[in-house]
């Protein structure tokens, strides 16, 4: 299946995605994660985007789906998607269900998490990312222990767009460019919206459920207690 899921900066789609495509063995797609690669890497792409990330905005949808395509052409990935945070607008939204079909796939379902400004605004300024495990942590919510994370403090960092204002501005970005594109899934009947403010491990049970593997879910938990 491919899965598509939403929230705004800090909500948590990172983390349920992670989870999801764990346990389904599916590859998830970050936008943002690979536009950070471009730029890490020093390509020409990557310098021309660099500026455009570091001030909260959004890249073209041309070069979005220029990454896309790649992505869906790869045979290892068919129907095997969970997209993280895209797509970022309506027209990107138009551009890859286009793109699926053109690939002979689908999406299957679409996930939403909701959460309030005030919040996303913590939960983003006390992330920290291991740069040696790729384990992300917040400093006021979860941050990291021995038990969980072995590496030496100095590879936790915040990311360059991890700032007040960024933050606020690709909320408000996000509400205006965003937002819109769950009416269009809402129409295809393939939008499921959940409180991104509830325990992680309960939206993530909301969610199982949703995509109808609950059952087979707890019985695989009861194999380990």
């Amino acid at each position: 299946m491919n899965i598509i899921i939403f929230g705004p900066p800090g909500a948590g789609k990172g983390t349920q995605a992670d989870k999801i495509s764990s346990y389904l063995n599916l590859h998830k797609i970050s936008t943002g994660d690979l536009l950070r690669n471009e730029v890490k890497n020093n390509t020409d792409l990557g310098n021309k985007i660099k500026p455009i990330i570091e001030n909260g905005k959004l890249v073209s949808n041309e070069i979005i789906n220029n990454l896309i395509t790649k992505i869906l052409s790869k045979k290892a990935f068919y129907n095997r998607l969970i997209f993280d945070g895209y797509p970022r607008n309506l027209n990107q939204a138009k551009d890859l269900d286009f793109l699926i079909k053109k690939h002979e796939q689908k999406i299957s379902h679409v996930l939403s998490l909701n959460v309030d400004k005030d919040t996303v605004v913590k939960r983003v300024l006390g992330r920290q990312v291991c740069t040696n495990c790729g384990k992300i942590f917040n400093e006021y919510f979860s941050p990291p222990n021995s038990n969980e994370h072995n590496c030496e403090s100095k590879f936790l960092e915040k990311r360059s767009d991890d700032s007040e204002k960024i933050i606020v501005n690709r909320y408000e970005t996000y509400e205006k460019e965003t937002l819109p594109i769950l009416n269009f899934y809402k129409k295809q009947n393939l939008l499921h919206e959940f409180n991104g403010n509830s325990e992680i491990n309960l939206i993530y049970k909301e969610i199982m459920t949703v995509l109808g593997i609950l059952e087979t879910w707890l019985y695989k938990l009861s194999l380990y207690k």
